[in-house]
C-alpha cells in the first residue's frame, strides 16, 4: 500500500510540473539551459543575476544546453523523480540501528513518499533544480562508496555545486576520516580551478563580487531565504552591522552544530550527524533558498525524549514545517510574523543546536518510559470500540504538537471551505428550496425575527457581537480547560469536534446553500455587514475571507452545540451546566436574527455534531475509561489528569470524587 502511495505521489508530480504552459515550468531551469538561457548566452553567466549556481555548476550544465529544448520537460522531471526515489532507498538504508523488520520493510516507501512531499523537492521540481544532487552525493559518499578517497570525491563534486556543503569535510575531518576530508578539499579546489580556468570572469563574479553566490537570484531579503544572512536582512539590519553579526552568529552556529554532529557521528548516528551538519550548512549560507532546504528533513531520523508519547514530537514537527506553507502552521498576526518567516531556518537551528537528541547509549533509546493508556468500559454492543488499539492516554499530549495539529487542521478546512461552492445560481436555487420546505413545515421564522431584532437596537448590537465573536473563542476555552484539568477527556471530546467538522466539509460541497442574506427579493436585512447591491453579479461568491455560501450546514451552531454538551457533560457545577446550555440558544438565536443562515442550517449544524459524538463513540467506545491498576507512586504527578477518581475517569464528570 505505501509503495502505490509513492507511485500515486510520482504521477501525480509529473503531472503537477508537465501540465503547466511551457513558460511557467521548471522556470529556473529554462532560464539556464533553454533555447534561450543564459548558458547559450556569449557572454557572463551573471549578466542578469538569473544564474545562480557556481561556475562550476554551469561547466557541467553547458554541454546540455544543445539537446535540452528537446526533452526538457519529461527527461528532467523524470530523472529528478529518480533522484528522490535514490535518496529515498540510501537514508532508509542509513536508519541507526538495530531496526526490527517492520521497520526495514516501511522505510523505504516512507522515506520516499516524506521527501515527495516536502516543499524543498516541490520546489525543486517546480522550478527544475539540481539541489537534489548535492544531497544524494553527500550520503553516497557517507553511506554507500567504499575506500576513503572515492567518498572524498563525491563530497568535492558536491561543495563544487553547493558550496556550503564544505562544512563535511570539517565533519569528516573530526571523525577520523582524515584521507576523506583531504580528497574532498582537494577535488572542490580543482573543480573550482577548473571552472576558473574555463571562466575565469564568471568566476570572479561568483565568488568574488557576489561573495559566493550572494545576491544572485531573488533579493537575499526575501522569504524565500531561509539563512541567517535573509533573517537579519529581513529584520532591518543591513551594511557592515549586519555582515558583522552574520559571521559572528554563523560561526557560533557552526562550533555547536559541527561538535553536536561530531558526538552524534562517533555514537554511531552517522545519518543525523549528516543532517546536523547540513542544517548547519543552511543556516551559515549567504543564501539558502526552498529547494537547498532538504537537509532539515533529514533531521526527522533523530530521537527525542524520554517518553513513548513526546517521541513522535519531533518528527511531526520538522514534517509538518517542511511539507506545508508557514502561513498554514502559524496564524496571520503581526505578533508571530518573525516565526512565521523564519519557520524553516528556526527548524534547522533547532536541528543544528538546540534539539537534545538522545545517544544511543541511553536507556531510554530502545525502549523509552511508556504511555499510560486506560482501557475502555465495554459498551452496550459487543463490536464497539470498532477501533480497540485506539486507547486514549492519560497524560496530556504535548501543547507544541498539539497546537500546531490544530492550526493545520483549521487552515485546511479554510481552504477546503474557499473551495465548495458552485456558483451564485447553484447557491440562491438551493435556498430557494430550504425557503420553500421551512414554509411548507411552517418554521420559517428568519423574516420575522430578522426584522423584529432591527427595530432594537441594543439588540440588534447583541446579536451581531455575539455572533462575529463567540465563534472560536468559547471552543478553543474548552478545549484549553480539558487540556489542562481533564486530559483523557480532552482527547475524547477533540476526535468529536473533528469528526463533525470533517462532516460539515461534505456538506458545503454537496450542498452549497445562500444564506437569507443574500436571498434577493425576500427583504432579509445584513445586520452585521450591512445593505447589500445584489446587482453586482459576482456577489456572494468566494471572498478573500470566507465562502460567503458555506452555510449548510451551520458550524457557528454545531460548534456552539458541541460546547454545550461538553459542558453539560464535563462541568462539575449545575450552574455551570445551565451557563453552558445558554451559549447554543444564544447562538442560534443570533444566526437567524443576523439572517446569516436558516432554521434548518442549525438542524444541519446539530446532525453533524451528534455524528461526530456518534463516530467518537464507535470507534474510540464511551467517554468512561478504566485506569490501569497502576501503584499511583509509581505515576508522575503530571501523568494524572486532575480531578480524576482511581478507577474511573468518566465518574468525576458531576464533580470531584
Amino acid at each position: 500500500m505505501l509503495w502505490l502511495v509513492v507511485a500515486a505521489l510520482a504521477v501525480r508530480q509529473m503531472a503537477v510540473v508537465l501540465r503547466r504552459p511551457p513558460g511557467e515550468r521548471l522556470t529556473d531551469l529554462e532560464t539556464w539551459i533553454g533555447e534561450r538561457g543564459v548558458l547559450h548566452v556569449a557572454g557572463s553567466l551573471y549578466d542578469n543575476d538569473r544564474f545562480t549556481g557556481t561556475p562550476f555548476a554551469g561547466l557541467v550544465l553547458k554541454p546540455l544546453a544543445r539537446t535540452a529544448e528537446q526533452s526538457l520537460g519529461v527527461v528532467w522531471t523524470f530523472g529528478s523523480l529518480l533522484l528522490v526515489v535514490a535518496l529515498g532507498i540510501v537514508v532508509a538504508r542509513a536508519l541507526p540501528g538495530p531496526v526490527s523488520r517492520r521497520t526495514s520493510l516501511l522505510a523505504v516507501p516512507v522515506a520516499i513518499s516524506l521527501l515527495m512531499l516536502s516543499l524543498p523537492v516541490r520546489n525543486t521540481f517546480y522550478l527544475g533544480q539540481t539541489s537534489i544532487i548535492p544531497v544524494l552525493l553527500v550520503l553516497l559518499a557517507c553511506f554507500v562508496v567504499r575506500g576513503e578517497r572515492a567518498s572524498g570525491l563525491l563530497i568535492g563534486l558536491a561543495a563544487a555545486l553547493q558550496p556550503t556543503v564544505l562544512l563535511f569535510v570539517v565533519l569528516f575531518l573530526f571523525t577520523g576520516r582524515r584521507r576523506t576530508a583531504v580528497t574532498g578539499g582537494a577535488t572542490f579546489a580543482v573543480c573550482t580551478a577548473l571552472a576558473w580556468a574555463a571562466m575565469p570572469q564568471d568566476s570572479w563574479t561568483y565568488w568574488v563580487h557576489h561573495a559566493a553566490g550572494a545576491g544572485l537570484g531573488e533579493n537575499p531579503d526575501s522569504l524565500a531565504n531561509q539563512s541567517l544572512h535573509g533573517a537579519l536582512l529581513r529584520f532591518g539590519l543591513s551594511g557592515p552591522l549586519e555582515v558583522v553579526l552574520f559571521l559572528v552568529l554563523a560561526a557560533v552556529v557552526c562550533w555547536f552544530g559541527l561538535r553536536r554532529a561530531v558526538r552524534y557521528a562517533h555514537d554511531g548516528q552517522l545519518l543525523l550527524a549528516v543532517a546536523v551538519t547540513g542544517c548547519v550548512a543552511v543556516a551559515v549560507s549567504p543564501t539558502a533558498w526552498q529547494h537547498q532546504l532538504l537537509w532539515v528533513l533529514l533531521a526527522v531520523v533523530g530521537r527525542v525524549g524520554k517518553r513513548a508519547s513526546d517521541r513522535l514530537m519531533w518528527p511531526a514537527v520538522v514534517v509538518l514545517v517542511l511539507t506545508l506553507p508557514a502561513k498554514m502552521l502559524l496564524p496571520n498576526m503581526a505578533v508571530v510574523f518573525p516565526v512565521r518567516d523564519n519557520v524553516m531556518l528556526i527548524a534547522a537551528l533547532g536541528a543544528a543546536c538546540v534539539t537534545p537528541f538522545l545517544p544511543r547509549t541511553s536507556p531510554y533509546w530502545r525502549e523509552p518510559i511508556p504511555t499510560d493508556y486506560a482501557a475502555p468500559v465495554a459498551a452496550r454492543w459487543s463490536r464497539i470500540p470498532l477501533l480497540p488499539f485506539w486507547r486514549r492516554a492519560l497524560s496530556r499530549p504535548n501543547l507544541l504538537l498539539e497546537l500546531l495539529l490544530i492550526r493545520v487542521v483549521y487552515s485546511a478546512y479554510s481552504k477546503v471551505r474557499l473551495a465548495a461552492t458552485a456558483g451564485r445560481d447553484t447557491a440562491e436555487h438551493h435556498g430557494t428550496q430550504i425557503h420553500s420546505l421551512e414554509q411548507w413545515l411552517h418554521i420559517d421564522i428568519e423574516h420575522w425575527v430578522n426584522h423584529a431584532v432591527v427595530k432594537i437596537g441594543w439588540l440588534r448590537g447583541f446579536f451581531d457581537f455575539y455572533y462575529t465573536t463567540f465563534h472560536f473563542i468559547v471552543p478553543l476555552t474548552i478545549l484549553g480547560v480539558l487540556y489542562v484539568r481533564r486530559p483523557a477527556d480532552y482527547r475524547w471530546v477533540r476526535s468529536s469536534i473533528g469528526f463533525a467538522t470533517v462532516l460539515a466539509l461534505v456538506g458545503f460541497w454537496l450542498y452549497p446553500l445562500a444564506p437569507p442574506r443574500l436571498m434577493p427579493g425576500l427583504g432579509f436585512i445584513d445586520t452585521v455587514n450591512g445593505v447589500q447591491d445584489f446587482a453586482k453579479p459576482d456577489y456572494g461568491t468566494l471572498t478573500a475571507m470566507t465562502n460567503q455560501y458555506a452555510a449548510m450546514p451551520s458550524l457557528h451552531f454545531g460548534w456552539s452545540l458541541w460546547c454545550g454538551v461538553a459542558i453539560v457533560m464535563l462541568a462539575p457545577k449545575p450552574w455551570m451546566k445551565a451557563l453552558g446550555l445558554l451559549h447554543p440558544l444564544f447562538t442560534v438565536s443570533a444566526i437567524i436574527a443576523t439572517a446569516n443562515h436558516w432554521v434548518l442550517d442549525a438542524v444541519g449544524g446539530a446532525t453533524v455534531v451528534a455524528l461526530g459524538f456518534g463516530l467518537t463513540y464507535m470507534l474510540s467506545g464511551p467517554r468512561r475509561l478504566r485506569v490501569p491498576a497502576v501503584p499511583a507512586a509509581a505515576k508522575p504527578l503530571d501523568d494524572l489528569p486532575d480531578e480524576t477518581p482511581p478507577k474511573q475517569v468518566g465518574d468525576a464528570v458531576g464533580g470531584r470524587a
